[in-house]
């Protein structure tokens, strides 16, 4: 059975649903805010946080699948537009983007679906499984920080030319095939630096939501783990 938290008001819904993905390894406040900012943007009635299972592109994970979703659905809790949904978690083999978008569109065929990636992973688009039909199933919106530039020759180039957009209403009026790009406030915390804040015995309190906090601290999954010795 799912353990999706979905509400009823939220599966009844009929705008946009806005998919950010991510291993949430673990979750921090550069993601909520960045999540916050384009719900508010983009005008979505919910915001759907997708826990990686099995990212085909990135190293495995540190903290397991049942900590990290405890994790996002602590972060989670207090905003009614935020949902999470544990398929991929749920999923064996390798977690492609692609089907998890062609599952969602199955479930909710006339519901607009925006698809949040950086612009960093847009940048490299062109090396994911099946990438061309990401437009088929969902728009594309590239948080864009600091640093990144929208590419202007190639694919990509090519690409925003053929789908690109400046309206938020196009995302509303289609229900996929569209790239909007958006500024995003740009916290420096990453996941990673966390983990390693954690493994060196300091702690990391003000960089995620309290509940997300005790969560990680009480499991010891980012903790240095000791030498066994031989």
């Amino acid at each position: 059975m799912s353990t999706t938290h979905s509400t009823a008001s939220s599966m009844a819904m009929t705008g946009p649903m806005g998919i950010f993905g991510g291993t949430f390894d673990p979750i921090h406040y550069g993601h909520l805010r960045t999540a916050f900012e384009l719900l508010d943007t983009l005008r979505l009635p919910e915001m759907r946080f997708v826990p990686a299972g099995n990212p085909p592109h990135r190293a495995g994970v540190t903290a397991s699948n049942e900590v990290r979703l405890q994790m996002v659905r602590a972060a989670t809790a207090g905003q009614s537009r935020f949902t999470v949904d544990d398929r991929e978690l749920r999923k064996a083999g390798p977690s492609y983007s692609v089907e998890t978008l062609a599952d969602l569109r199955a479930e909710y065929p006339t519901r607009p679906l925006c698809f949040i990636i950086g612009m960093d992973a847009f940048l490299g688009l062109p090396r994911w499984h099946q990438w061309r039909n990401l437009l088929n199933l969902a728009h594309l919106v590239v948080a864009h920080r600091p640093g990144w530039r929208a590419p202007t020759l190639g694919p990509l180039g090519e690409l925003l030319v053929d789908r690109g957009t400046g309206s938020v209403t196009d995302l509303h009026e289609s229900l996929a095939g569209k790239i909007y790009i958006h500024a995003v406030t740009q916290l420096e915390i990453s996941s990673t630096d966390v983990r390693a804040l954690i493994a060196a015995g300091r702690d990391p309190r003000y960089l995620m939501p309290e509940d997300v906090r005790h969560i990680l601290m009480e499991s010891g999954c980012y903790a240095r783990k000791e030498a066994t010795p031989e």
